[in-house]
């Protein structure tokens, strides 16, 4: 055990225990939420790292406190390993994370009231992409465009169209529950058309973006805003990137528009997170990760399961419960009883609420990193398949969880 977590246990053993739980939870069950993973111990370390106890205001060589010597280093590798890892021209770690990223983009490029449009949240949107109860949505005049009813996927003649009508200061691509290809040369055909800025989105899918097994928004987009953690695997915290026309702009809307000091543990973390990002394992995880996802599309739709949009070509798929009929929460519940863990998530033309919504978002980001692979798929379909066919048997759940346990020892948490 480290210094540190001596030193925890000794002046709060309540939180440490609590720690060690979850420590014992994760490595346990099936973590299939689309949106978590598995940092490396060097990213946690760094995050854990006497970088808390820095205010760094201010950007390097332009703080407002001394003693930034090691911070403005820290903060210049982060920022050049993003580019490098990307492709871009200018980036900015400094947001805390996903949405106050989108938030600064906002902020930079349109003005309150202006319109803008962005995925439906029903649709596999996101909060901040202008749903109702967003600041996006409350301080902007939102639009949004849907799926293709018969395909589920993005229908670029629907989006022109309503693009064309509602000429939108900014176009949101991205989401947060689409199992499809982004195609960024299409939305950005249609920005410029009507004269709007591009923001491209890609907090869930920049770990296959840098490792190659997604198309990059880089010269597509005006902006591309990322978290730090999901796929790319690093800390919890976000990511904007620009070309240098942008770059003030943007970086004002960080610091001082919207925040004060960035937390450079994190900022620390993300610089590893980004090296990590530029080797050859990684490039092999983030291919795996699309296997995998395939393969265990394949393997529920051999359970009677259907897919939304047909299948995935990313890191998640969604399982509409409707043919079961089945919600989406009892599922999500039954399954977490069982090991797996998984969460409710509305379909395409949900007649469901969101609170129990028709279908499940299941993502391969995190069971990659333990190391599982394509035949590990078939065996998570079947546990996923025999908990949706006992939903009511707490005796069977108990005992798939078991088989769950024995399954996950095999794969030790990084």
């Amino acid at each position: 055990m480290s210094e540190s977590n001596t030193e925890l246990k000794q002046t709060d053993p309540e939180i440490f225990e609590r720690l060690q739980a979850e420590d014992r939870r994760q490595g346990r069950t099936i973590r299939l939420i689309a949106s978590e993973n598995y940092a490396s111990a060097a990213v946690r370390q760094a995050t854990a790292s006497r970088l808390t106890n820095k205010y760094s205001e201010g950007y390097p060589g332009r703080r407002y406190y001394q003693g930034q010597e090691h911070t403005d280093a820290v903060e210049n590798l982060a920022r050049d390993r993003a580019c490098k890892l990307f492709g871009a021209a200018h980036a900015n770690v400094q947001p805390y994370s996903g949405s106050p990223a989108n938030l600064a983009v906002y902020y930079a490029l349109a003005e309150l009231g202006d319109p803008i449009l962005g995925m439906g949240l029903p649709f596999g949107g996101h909060l901040t992409h202008g749903w109702k109860v967003s600041f996006s949505g409350r301080f902007y005049d939102a639009h949004h465009y849907e799926v293709d009813p018969d395909t589920e996927c993005i229908d670029f003649a629907a989006v022109r169209e309503v693009a064309r009508e509602v000429q939108p200061k900014m176009i949101i691509c991205g989401a947060s529950a689409y199992p499809r290809t982004i195609d960024f040369a299409a939305f950005a055909e249609i920005a410029d058309e009507v004269g709007a800025y591009l923001l491209a989105d890609i907090a869930h899918i920049a770990g296959l973006v840098a490792g190659g097994a997604h198309p990059s928004p880089v010269g597509a987009a005006d902006v591309i805003t990322s978290t730090t953690h999901k796929t790319l695997r690093g800390p919890r915290g976000g990511l904007i990137m620009c070309d240098d026309k942008l770059a003030k702009d943007i970086d004002r809307a960080v610091f001082p528009a919207l925040q004060g000091g960035p937390h450079m543990n994190a900022v620390a973390a993300a610089a590893v997170a980004f090296n990590e990002a530029m080797s050859e394992d990684f490039e092999d995880y983030a291919h795996q990760i699309v296997k995998n996802a395939q393969a265990l599309a394949d393997g529920l739709a051999g359970y009677g399961l259907r897919l939304v949009a047909g299948g995935t070509d990313n890191h998640l798929l969604l399982v509409d419960l409707t043919p079961r009929e089945l919600g989406g929460r009892d599922a999500a519940v039954a399954l977490e009883k069982a090991g797996i863990v998984v969460n409710s998530n509305s379909i395409p033309f949900d007649t469901r609420g969101p609170f129990d919504p028709s279908g499940i978002r299941i993502g391969t980001a995190a069971v990659t990193t333990r190391g599982m692979d394509t035949d590990d798929m078939a065996q998570i379909a079947d546990f996923i398949g025999r908990v949706l066919d006992d939903l009511d048997d707490d005796d069977a759940l108990s005992r798939i969880g078991s088989e769950v346990e024995e399954f996950c020892a095999d794969f030790p948490l990084p």
